[in-house]
């Protein structure tokens, strides 16, 4: 029980994707200048990138490794992960238009989101047992949500910010995406 918390912690706060290893920007940038959107955002990305994860490993484990055909997990998970959009896709607009059309083109970006296939390819190849898979897989997928949340959180008010002309915008967000890297950096001594 010990391992799984370390490992939640981990993908959460110590080896955050987006912060210490810097995947999944596209999302980040794009989708968090207001609230709303970057938490829909984070919880799509979080269905998406656990069940991607986990039945990448599923079939990586059961499929490729069984019939030695490993070289081919790239292909496989990628065809997954847009599934799994595709999936993620076609339940938001049926339940929530409004969410899905606020998403807009950063929904079908999921399938490009580097930070989906990182995790399935980390896990596989650190060789993790299916619970660990998944504790793993919810850990990156909270911190990646974690992280949008707090960022459009900044980001809104940095609207009104008495910043200078050259800052505003991208400039700011940037420096203010910086400084968010540096404090998610006093958590690698968790670790």
């Amino acid at each position: 029980m010990a391992d799984l918390a370390l490992i939640l912690i981990g993908a959460l706060l110590v080896n955050n994707f987006v912060l210490a290893q810097f995947l999944g920007l596209c999302p980040f940038m794009g989708v968090t200048q207001n609230f709303g959107p970057a938490l829909a955002m984070g919880a799509a990305t979080t269905f998406v990138l656990t069940l991607a994860s986990v039945t990448c490993h599923l079939a990586y484990n059961g499929l490729l490794v069984p019939l030695g055909l490993e070289w081919l997990r790239i292909i496989v998970f990628i065809v997954v992960i847009a599934s799994a959009v595709q999936f993620t896709e076609l339940y938001l607009r049926a339940v929530s238009p409004v969410v899905h059309r606020r998403l807009g083109v950063y929904l079908p970006l999921i399938t490009t989101n580097c930070a989906v296939l990182g995790v399935a390819l980390l896990t596989v190849g650190a060789h993790l047992p299916l619970p660990k898979t998944i504790v793993f897989s919810i850990g990156a997928a909270a911190g990646f949500s974690l992280v949008l949340a707090m960022f459009s959180a900044i980001r809104e008010r940095l609207v009104g910010a008495d910043a200078p002309k050259a800052f505003q915008g991208a400039p700011i967000a940037l420096v203010t995406a910086g400084l968010m890297s540096l404090g998610f950096l006093g958590f690698s001594g968790l670790g």
